[in-house]
């Protein structure tokens, strides 16, 4: 398989299989990114970021992933949505406000384990930009500097922007477990429950 930058070289040279190719083998990632944070319009905010990429790709230069690009493209069109959607409420402001907060009900996933279910509850009620760089942390393996370029902030705040999200998200795994225990579980077995998590948002059926 091609890697990234050979596959965008030959979509910039006006091969629309290749991009199409390329946007084929990140979709999953994207579906994960939109899935966790809106309540309807996943496929049409995909669709957006794809545009988006198409319309924007000679301005990629390859300092960065192609994956770091792509996400940098679908976290503006993620805020774009909300700053649209509060328009006619409350002025946007994803540092401060969460998806919860924001009366957004992302779509069901089917959590089986308690610490599954108490995690998603946590992390829909972080403040979404907090949201946003924890999930590309845990479930994309993005670096601090990855995240920094896709967030357009420095490293250094990039990497005290994801202390502050584990920090907050410990504290909405306390304040809304049910018990102590089942805080304790969550905690102890962190990676392995943010992981399973991301197995379960999965692919569209």
């Amino acid at each position: 398989m091609d890697d990234d930058f050979v596959v965008l070289d030959r979509w910039r040279a006006g091969d629309r299989a290749a991009g199409d190719a390329l946007l084929r083998r990140h979709f999953d990632a994207l579906y994960r990114f939109f899935r966790n944070k809106i309540d309807q319009g996943v496929d049409d905010l995909i669709q957006r970021t794809f545009t988006a990429c198409i319309a924007a790709k000679d301005n990629f230069r390859k300092q960065s992933s192609f994956r770091t690009y792509l996400f940098t493209v679908a976290r503006n069109e993620l805020y774009h949505h909300y700053e649209k959607r509060q328009r006619e409420a409350v002025l946007f402001e994803p540092g401060s406000m969460s998806v919860e907060a924001m009366g957004t009900s992302p779509s069901a996933v089917v959590a089986r384990q308690q610490e599954q279910r108490l995690l998603l509850r946590a992390l829909r009620a972080l403040p979404l930009e907090l949201q946003v760089a924890i999930e590309l942390f845990y479930w994309e393996q993005l670096t601090t500097q990855e995240i920094a370029e896709v967030m357009d902030v420095p490293q250094g705040t990039a990497k005290s922007r994801l202390r502050r999200a584990r920090e907050e998200l410990e504290g909405k795994i306390r304040e809304l477990a049910e018990n102590p225990a089942l805080v304790e579980s969550t905690m102890v077995a962190f990676d392995r429950w943010a992981a399973s998590i991301r197995d379960l948002l999965g692919t569209p059926a």
